[in-house]
């Protein structure tokens, strides 16, 4: 991986520039139903840089975060992400690449209830390149700062809404992905739990040079971002 700035000589002086981490151009989708269309023009992510995305119910926030992380297939457009096209590979490449560069927090969390919070932690990782004793410990730190470290041995259908989003945002981070795309992460936070979650996600944007983009409709997370950008002005 490239880091995150890159030095370019200019004239007498040196500056720095950011590398663009994703790139998503004139990119369509539709459902087949001819519902939930999907159009952007140009969105450009840097790494380490965080990126608040809104816009009214609808308009396909979602749907972007979803077609980003390779869940859908776009009609056409292209992506890229660390210089790969992401547009036109297999259903399979597409899950390897999302398991092991990509952190994903879904709205309705995607944690199977029958595993416990440290066993849906870890699965992907298993799934992947495999987990390590240092993921192992990431794991562990991340709930803890969570706030949900106790529950580690409790299976996640017991935990309650608050609960298992702390669990999903720690699992999108355990394997270190260079893209976090989290769908209403704080959506069922208190004002201190919502505060603590969005704290973390950005630290781990910026301490590893990753990129985060969050769909929220809560205005008093906008100002902690790089970029807020409504999805209906990218159109």
């Amino acid at each position: 991986m490239m880091s995150a700035d890159k030095l370019l000589a200019c004239g007498r002086g040196i500056f720095i520039t950011r590398w663009m981490l994703l790139e998503v151009q004139d990119l369509t989708f539709c459902y087949p139903s001819g519902e939930g269309k999907v159009g952007v023009r140009s969105l450009h992510v840097a790494a380490g840089e965080s990126l608040a995305l809104i816009g009214p119910s609808g308009a396909g926030k979602t749907t972007l975060l979803k077609l980003i992380a390779g869940i859908l297939e776009p009609k056409s457009g292209t992506m890229t992400l660390e210089g790969v096209a992401l547009r036109g590979l297999s259903p399979s490449a597409r899950r390897e690449l999302r398991l092991r560069r990509m952190g994903v927090v879904f709205q309705d969390f995607a944690l199977l209830d029958y595993l416990t919070v440290g066993e849906n932690l870890l699965l992907p990782l298993s799934l992947g390149e495999g987990a390590k004793a240092s993921h192992a410990t990431k794991a562990r730190t991340l709930v803890h700062r969570l706030e949900v470290g106790g529950y580690w041995g409790k299976r996640s259908v017991e935990l309650s809404q608050g609960e298992r989003q702390r669990v999903a945002i720690a699992r999108a981070l355990v394997h270190d992905p260079i893209l976090i795309l989290a769908d209403e992460p704080t959506a069922s936070l208190d004002s201190r739990r919502k505060d603590m979650a969005a704290r973390l996600m950005l630290e781990e944007c910026k301490a590893r040079g990753a990129a985060l983009i969050m769909v929220t409709h809560d205005p008093e997370l906008l100002p902690r971002f790089d970029r807020v950008v409504n999805l209906e002005d990218l159109v």
